[in-house]
């Protein structure tokens, strides 16, 4: 069964985590993403999108202005915050009360948007890259998302035990920086630094990382893993998305970061049925 976390935000908020699914809509303001680059890169058409996932039942919307697909190219800090920091304060304006988290690896694009009304900081290299992250993470008491990405890591080791051990590390370095653990959420990084093989395993060894004490996070959507299965584009995996968001959640995962809100959270709230007894109550 799942595991129930309470993530303290910096806005008074608290971000629940339990057997109901979370749903993370996904809003890419850059023009080179792999599956939806440009479609939301100009302010107007992301809150838009925004306000979209939001009524189709988003509990988060992830906004970030760096792509991380293979072969993406770098964009400096201050073109990244060109791209999200608008589009955060025009949600913001417009009433938005539903928890933006900020997908970057840079702490000044993390500090400014925290500073502009984001409450998570989703972090891709989980705390290890640049030791400014956890720091900024503390100063604002943000919610943070950490998730598994070893460039260095050794591909004869088996994926779940270094994945764990990578965590333990990331762990120690936001206790070291003053973040509650409470504050933490784990993404095992699909994709990230990973084989075809790697990802299913992962995928199949949920449970091992929702034992680990923390909320985790789910990240499948559209990507190549399920591309290579089934041998379709990224706008042809939704059915394939919702089968990994399903096998993960009933294996305990809390957060699933999707680019379909509402077909994945339909899946999810039957799973949710399934494991808990149904509710007829809207929402």
């Amino acid at each position: 069964m799942h595991s129930t976390h309470a993530i303290p935000l910096p806005n008074g908020q608290t971000l629940r985590l339990g057997p109901m699914p979370t749903i993370m809509g996904i809003l890419n303001v850059t023009p080179d993403s792999f599956s939806d680059g440009g479609a939301h890169n100009l302010i107007d058409a992301a809150v838009a999108h925004a306000l979209a996932m939001i009524a189709e039942g988003a509990d988060i919307i992830d906004i970030g202005g760096e792509s991380t697909r293979p072969g993406s190219t770098p964009v400096s800090t201050q073109e990244e915050l060109d791209r999200v920091i608008p589009v955060i304060e025009a949600l913001i304006a417009a009433g938005v009360t539903t928890p933006i988290s900020i997908d970057s690896h840079k702490p000044l694009v993390a500090d400014q948007a925290v500073q502009s009304g984001a409450v998570l900081i989703n972090d891709v290299h989980g705390l290890q890259r640049d030791p400014d992250m956890a720091a900024v993470a503390a100063l604002h008491r943000a919610g943070v998302i950490a998730m598994h990405w070893d460039v260095a890591r050794d591909p004869d080791k088996p994926i779940v035990d270094d994945i764990i051990r990578y965590f333990e590390r990331t762990v120690a370095l936001a206790e070291a920086a003053g973040i509650s653990r409470t504050s933490l959420v784990l993404d095992p990084g699909f994709g990230f630094g990973k084989s075809l093989s790697d990802n299913y395993a992962v995928l199949n060894a949920t449970r091992r990382l929702t034992n680990c004490g923390f909320g985790v996070l789910i990240g499948t959507s559209r990507k190549s893993m399920i591309g290579k299965v089934l041998h379709n584009e990224p706008s042809e995996r939704l059915a394939g998305t919702i089968a990994a968001n399903v096998l993960a959640y009933a294996n305990g995962a809390h957060i699933f970061r999707v680019h379909d809100v509402k077909p994945n959270r339909d899946a999810l709230r039957i799973a949710q049925a399934t494991l808990y007894g149904p509710s007829t109550e809207r929402g």
